[in-house]
């Protein structure tokens, strides 16, 4: 066996996160496999403390991670707390360090003061496709919450649900959207088409082939666009300010799965914030000379709001290139080199 490690999984700091990087049967098999884990308490977590015990993990406080052995791998999923300053661990997670978005330059300024490291979730990759995702559950709450609010039956504050409440809602919901999914054949774009066909529509599925030059009258003439494209380079945008403008638009909904609107890589330059599950939806722009008004859905943890089945897919994904840590297989070397260029010269 390789070298056991000693895994620490954190509470969220974030009140609406709600998802697990682990399952307590994916917990046990870690636990089994000779490595230690420590599982901070959380009271908002979609399994319970008591469950985690139950596999052989050790219970910590919350946020008591920071204290933890030297040797301990801090693993968790969105954003840490404001302190430390100084981040002395290895910690996994999905940082969004590398696009220029808000907060990037001072958590790696954190990393590079306390020596720590970030080995970032979405730069787990093999063959330079990523091996780890919550992409699948991100696009089917993405084109939910979007088909739900153009049909006048979204409600907030948004809770969390089981996929079956959620399915129910689009049934019930009635409505004939010309609905346009942009990176319709990856993760996401699969989730988006699929919540999309469950609310009795069918989705134009736009890809790399059709976003080679973009069709802005046919995007246009769609009434929903769900975006699930995640650039690593510049690229043209899909929608503009000058879009927006242009007369006969049928165009009135964006959900932007992505979620890169604080980034410079933002193919959704119309917005450049986050909407949240109290104000789940955000207008753009007012109706005008005959076009509808625009609306956007842009939150950044969109599985959180189906935490169970969003966690039980990425746990089930995550374990077996967790067990590889200690050998440090491909998707690990991938993700630390990534930080590494942008932490060094």
């Amino acid at each position: 066996m390789s070298e056991p490690m000693h895994l620490w999984m954190r509470h969220e700091s974030r009140t609406t996160e709600r998802r697990a990087p682990l399952t307590p049967s994916d917990a046990r098999a870690v636990v089994e496999s000779g490595h230690r884990l420590t599982v901070e308490r959380s009271p908002q977590r979609v399994f319970a403390d008591d469950e985690y015990a139950a596999a052989g993990a050790e219970l910590a406080e919350p946020v008591s991670w920071v204290d933890a052995p030297a040797d301990a791998i801090v693993l968790g999923l969105k954003e840490l707390p404001d302190e430390p300053a100084a981040l002395e661990h290895t910690h996994i997670f999905f940082g969004h360090a590398y696009k220029g978005q808000t907060g990037a330059a001072e958590l790696l300024a954190r990393f590079r003061r306390g020596g720590g490291t970030l080995l970032d979730i979405e730069y787990l990759t093999k063959g330079g496709r990523r091996v780890v995702a919550f992409g699948y559950w991100a696009g089917y709450v993405g084109a939910a919450l979007a088909v739900l609010h153009d049909r006048g039956a979204l409600t907030a504050p948004l809770e969390p649900m089981e996929r079956s409440t959620l399915d129910d809602l689009l049934r019930s919901s009635t409505g004939d959207e010309r609905c346009l999914v942009i990176g319709a054949l990856g993760r996401s774009g699969t989730g988006a088409r699929d919540a999309i066909a469950v609310a009795g529509c069918e989705a134009t599925a736009w890809d790399m082939a059709e976003t080679v030059a973009l069709d802005k009258e046919s995007l246009l003439a769609h009434d929903l666009l769900v975006n699930c494209v995640m650039v690593s380079e510049p690229a043209p945008p899909f929608v503009t300010d000058e879009d927006l403008a242009t007369p006969g638009r049928r165009l009135r909904t964006l959900s932007d799965v992505t979620a890169d609107f604080t980034s410079d890589l933002n193919l959704l330059p119309v917005n450049r914030a986050e909407t949240t599950w109290e104000q789940p939806v955000r207008r753009l722009v007012e109706a005008s000379g005959g076009a509808p008004a625009v609306d956007i859905v842009a939150i950044d943890n969109l599985p959180s709001l189906l935490p169970r089945e969003a966690s039980t897919t990425f746990s089930a994904d995550l374990l077996p290139v967790l067990l590889e840590l200690p050998r440090e297989s491909e998707p690990w070397r991938a993700t630390r080199a990534r930080f590494d260029a942008a932490t060094t010269g």
